[in-house]
């Protein structure tokens, strides 16, 4: 299987969780299988790894890459981590001993996927990380939603402060013809903003697409269903482990923790928010937002 997605704060991940020989641990987003890895190196042979991700081709591809290695204990499942106390029940799987979520998006899904992620490539506006959802698709958000509902959602998810001029470009150039397309989205904000704004740190068309990534997945509302079952699926002692790239997903996180540590149920692990050293922001520019949060139950 082909490398293309490196783990974000690797290190600082495994010093939290602490895995021993023998112990269990839930990787909700296990995509590349990165921080998966190397908590099965500590685990050893008795220990376990349950794998989830919504996108079955990534699922697919784990387990093709594993197939060959009957000495470690891997589990994999195509399924939304929102949906893990449910699977867990069903598979009659035991709490475990902790749990990571990495909620940053795949570098196999800019660059491999064929799904319009990126407003570099020439890709159909879909977005979604599972095929099979149903949800519905960036391009049916571009091309339906009224041009208030595409300007809120461009600031409230991607906090862009272009947001009505981009919103008004996108339903004037609908009304020509219909907006298929990543390259012919990113070519429409590009020309809707001015020059200066074109030529900032990061490309004008960075918080429009993260915007339609969260909307399409519903990524906030599936970290919300996640973490009020996440205290059943852990033991007595058990540590949860996320990292977030977005403002809004942060919050969520240390208001959840916050809230649990006060009626006593999750001791909080780390006060201040864990980040990537400047070496691996160097090395990884993903790792640049990355915020590490973690929590022991108790």
């Amino acid at each position: 299987m082909e490398e293309i997605h490196k783990p974000v704060l690797l290190k600082e991940v495994v010093e939290v969780l602490n895995p021993q020989q023998g112990e269990t641990y839930l990787d909700g987003t296990i995509n590349g299988g990165g921080h998966a890895a190397e908590i099965l190196k500590r685990v050893g042979k008795g220990g376990k790894v349950i794998g989830f991700d919504w996108d079955c081709g990534l699922v697919a591809r784990l387990r093709e890459k594993y197939a060959s290695e009957s000495d470690i204990n891997i589990v994999f499942e195509c399924a939304n981590y929102a949906d893990a106390k449910d699977i867990f029940i069903k598979h009659q799987w035991v709490p475990v001993h902790g749990v990571l979520l990495d909620l940053g998006f795949s570098s196999y899904h800019v660059e491999k996927s064929g799904r319009g992620f990126s407003f570099r490539a020439d890709e159909p506006l879909d977005m979604r990380y599972s095929l099979e959802s149903g949800a519905t698709r960036a391009g049916d958000i571009i091309n339906t939603w009224s041009e208030e509902r595409i300007e809120s959602l461009l600031r409230d998810y991607g906090g862009e402060r272009m947001a009505g001029r981009i919103a008004h470009a996108i339903v004037r150039e609908r009304a020509k013809k219909s907006i298929k397309t990543s390259s012919e989205l990113s070519k429409i904000i590009e020309e809707s903003v001015p020059y200066s704004y074109r030529k900032g740190r990061i490309h004008c068309a960075t918080r429009t697409f993260q915007a339609l990534r969260i909307a399409v997945n519903s990524e906030l509302e599936n970290i919300s269903r996640f973490l009020e079952t996440a205290e059943d699926l852990l033991q007595k002692n058990g540590k949860i482990a996320i990292i977030s790239f977005h403002s809004l997903e942060d919050r969520i996180i240390k208001n959840f923790f916050k809230k649990k540590a006060k009626e006593g149920v999750f001791t909080i692990i780390n006060k201040k928010v864990i980040r990537a050293t400047r070496e691996e922001k160097k090395a990884n520019p993903r790792a640049r937002s990355a915020k590490l949060r973690a929590a022991i139950k108790v």
